[in-house]
């Protein structure tokens, strides 16, 4: 009889437990937080910067003027679906990746001359 006391008593001093749904969700919530936060800050501006990129690469013809990402100038004598060949000096030609240009300068003759 004293243990059936003991038992009611113990179960009567407990608490209620929260809804399991309520609790897991704000305990997610601050990940949750983090990461639109993240996304908003890195993600979207870093594709934006990629689209802006490919429409200007896209729009390459011979004859503009670029800059490369390692620095070299040159003139676009022929534009690929992967590739642009790229004159850099009097009979120096070079295929670059079309990632690899960084600036576009202007426009030029399909003959000019690079710096």
């Amino acid at each position: 009889m004293i243990m059936a006391g003991f038992m009611m008593s113990l179960q009567a001093a407990q608490p209620a437990r929260p809804q399991s749904g309520v609790g897991m969700f704000t305990a997610l919530l601050p990940f949750l937080l983090v990461f639109v936060i993240f996304y908003l800050l890195i993600v979207m501006p870093q594709r934006k910067r990629q689209k802006k990129h490919m429409t200007m690469v896209e729009q390459l013809k011979p004859g503009d003027r670029i800059i490369t990402s390692g620095g070299m100038y040159g003139t676009v004598m022929g534009v690929q679906p992967d590739r642009i060949e790229l004159k850099i000096a009097a009979n120096v030609k070079i295929d670059i990746t079309k990632s690899a240009v960084a600036v576009i300068l202007g426009q030029g003759q399909p003959g000019g001359e690079a710096r």
